[in-house]
């Protein structure tokens, strides 16, 4: 029988480091760590090593097609599939950034939403019956979906908006950012939380398709870790990484026929409500 497989995106450090360190302790299989750069991604590993833990390492750059199609070849090819996913890997801008926010929308959308939805291409084919996927995202993309307009709020929450849809919304925020008119379109003044609420409307729509899948018991859902004291967050925060790490855990390791959560946005294991 083959070994069931996990992989965690952009997990070198911060939340995905420790989810990956969570799944080596409660996982029952191989845990694969993968980051942009292989010498910090292997130095994570070894880190690891040190707390008796045994992940492995592979290079995944979320916004390169070919490191993608590397990543699915090699899993199909030694694991003949995928057992958990944890799409985490993503970018932020300080508050007190001075790029452009064109430039920030444009670059945000294409990380935290865009190669989200290319991993997600590549490998959800590629997830066995009663496998598990989680989307990382946060509540600031339920912030983003309260601060649009009516109007354009209805569309990202409409049950019949398809992955094509989303792709051309999320599109038209990074144009409309270009010539500074996204406020007036209705989008809210966030790269940041626009491409969250992408990720979140996202899973509904996975979820959806998946339920009319023939693989049986394949479970996604989206989270907040809540404020985590990482990088990203320059060091403030409530919470360790560890404690960040417990709810997209939580949803990792869901039981076997459990269900639900399905298509779902959750908070310290709670169900979040956003459309």
């Amino acid at each position: 029988m083959t070994r069931r497989i996990a992989v965690v995106t952009g997990s070198n450090k911060g939340i995905g480091f420790a989810i990956v360190r969570a799944l080596c302790k409660q996982f029952d299989g191989d845990v694969y760590l993968t980051a942009r750069d292989e010498g910090r991604g292997r130095k994570a590993v070894e880190n690891l090593e040190k707390e008796g833990l045994h992940p492995k390492f592979h290079q995944l750059d979320i916004t390169n097609q070919e490191s993608i199609d590397n990543l699915q070849k090699y899993l199909k090819d030694k694991y003949g599939g995928l057992d958990v996913l944890v799409n985490n890997a993503a970018i932020a801008y300080k508050l007190n950034d001075a790029t452009p926010f064109a430039e920030q929308a444009k670059f945000t959308i294409a990380c935290n939403f865009t190669g989200t939805l290319d991993v997600c291409k590549a490998l959800l084919p590629l997830i066995k019956p009663h496998g598990r996927v989680v989307n990382v995202a946060s509540v600031g993309g339920t912030w983003a979906l309260d601060k649009m307009s009516p109007e354009r709020a209805s569309k990202f929450k409409s049950p019949s908006l398809t992955e094509t849809e989303l792709v051309s919304l999320l599109e038209d925020f990074v144009n409309a950012a270009s010539d500074g008119t996204h406020t007036e379109k209705g989008y809210p003044n966030s790269a940041a939380g626009t491409a969250k609420a992408g990720v979140i409307v996202l899973t509904g729509i996975q979820a959806r398709d998946l339920n009319n899948d023939p693989r049986e018991d394949i479970l996604i859902n989206t989270c907040c870790p809540g404020y985590v004291k990482t990088d990203m967050s320059s060091h403030q925060g409530t919470k360790t990484p560890d404690e960040g790490a417990e709810t997209p855990v939580y949803l990792a390791l869901l039981p076997q026929n459990v269900g639900q959560p399905q298509g779902e946005m959750l908070s310290d294991k709670k169900i979040v409500k956003w459309r």
